[in-house]
């Protein structure tokens, strides 16, 4: 529904992702504060929103995959590792330039997608998610065992050096670089303009017919066959697509640790993955920043105050205090699927067009 007085009057209009200028303003006004707040933010924030934002790049590809075309992920991590040991490995036994292992990483974690994703054609719902969930473990004990760990460098991982343009790496420093991502500030901005370019992928796959494609085979995969969509075709490549992202965010994540070890990917990492598109809302590109952005304030909230002040009331149980912020999460992602299925970014449709036809009384459902 548009605001009053906007009408659509030709095709451009219809299919613009913003059509109106208020709109477009607000959208740069928010880049515009997303690249300023180094100037003013902490390293301790500044940290915690090159991981948000790191995070965001791989729950757009689990949107893909899953928001849209309906195929469940809880292996999503373990292909965000792929990307991150691509870059490790070729940096380090190979010297490649890391600006060019990004496209490596990304097609990496996209072919190896397509490894695993090729039972969907087979399985569906709770069996593919158990497929995905066996990816995970396999890839991870690739990385971990030690007939691989003169390549992968076993349960240790591997170093990288700081990310940089221009210059040279000298002991683990950079010299004389245009551009030095070792430090917070402009890391953070290289996360953000990666996350920026991979939402403006997202949004518009959604808006392509593959796009359509995927949500018919979500919505309903037999209609969508008879309909003559190849469905194996268009899964792998729903597979391919969302392990794109994720080899992506794998290489921003060595980048920003200097140092890749299997124990950084974690199943945990998958699961909450999930239950970000589930708060934000399925199949929505906006609501992957809603869910990504509250379930990390919530985080943070647990770990550094809730947490501490549970460990100094209740001395007895200080040592476990420390799953309550797992357990807290997971509560949260429950009780959005009961109560608020569609997540955030619905909630907010629904009060935009209460909003917009008040006084009338109608809430959409």
């Amino acid at each position: 529904m548009l605001p009053g007085g906007v009408f659509t009057t030709k095709y451009e209009s219809d299919v613009a992702v913003l059509r109106t200028k208020t709109q477009w303003f607000l959208l740069a006004l928010g880049i515009i504060f997303l690249f300023v707040i180094p100037l003013f933010a902490p390293d301790y924030w500044l940290s915690q929103l090159t991981y948000l934002a790191i995070v965001i790049v791989a729950v757009l590809g689990l949107h893909v995959l899953t928001g849209l075309c309906g195929q469940i992920s809880i292996g999503h991590s373990a292909f965000m590792a792929v990307g991150a040991y691509a870059v490790a490995i070729l940096t380090t036994e190979f010297g490649w330039s890391p600006w060019a292992c990004l496209p490596i990483s990304a097609l990496a974690a996209g072919l190896v997608g397509l490894i695993f994703g090729l039972p969907c054609f087979k399985l569906k719902g709770f069996y593919l998610a158990i497929s995905t969930l066996a990816a995970w473990y396999i890839i991870i004990w690739c990385l971990k065992y030690d007939g691989f760990s003169s390549v992968t460098g076993g349960f240790i991982g591997l170093p990288l050096d700081p990310l940089h343009i221009g210059g040279t790496v000298e002991g683990g420093q950079v010299k004389g670089a245009l551009i030095d991502f070792s430090s917070r500030g402009a890391l953070y901005c290289l996360a953000v303009a990666v996350m920026i370019v991979a939402a403006f992928f997202a949004k518009n796959i959604q808006r392509t017919s593959v796009g359509r494609v995927f949500v018919a085979i979500r919505d309903n995969e037999l209609a969508a066959e008879v309909s003559g969509i190849n469905i194996f075709r268009y899964k792998m490549l729903a597979f391919f697509i969302g392990c794109l992202f994720a080899g992506v965010a794998g290489w921003l994540w060595a980048h920003s640790q200097l140092r890749v070890n299997p124990n950084q990917f974690s199943l945990l990492d998958s699961i909450w993955y999930v239950g970000m598109l589930i708060i934000g809302g399925w199949g929505s590109t906006s609501g992957v920043f809603f869910g990504a952005g509250f379930l990390k304030l919530l985080e943070i909230g647990m770990t550094d105050y809730i947490t501490p002040w549970l460990g100094d009331m209740l001395p007895a149980i200080k040592l476990q205090v420390h799953v309550a912020t797992d357990v807290v999460r997971g509560m949260v992602i429950v009780l959005f699927m009961m109560l608020a299925p569609r997540g955030i970014y619905y909630l907010g449709e629904r009060l935009k067009i209460y909003y917009r036809l008040h006084p009338y009384a109608y809430w959409a459902r």
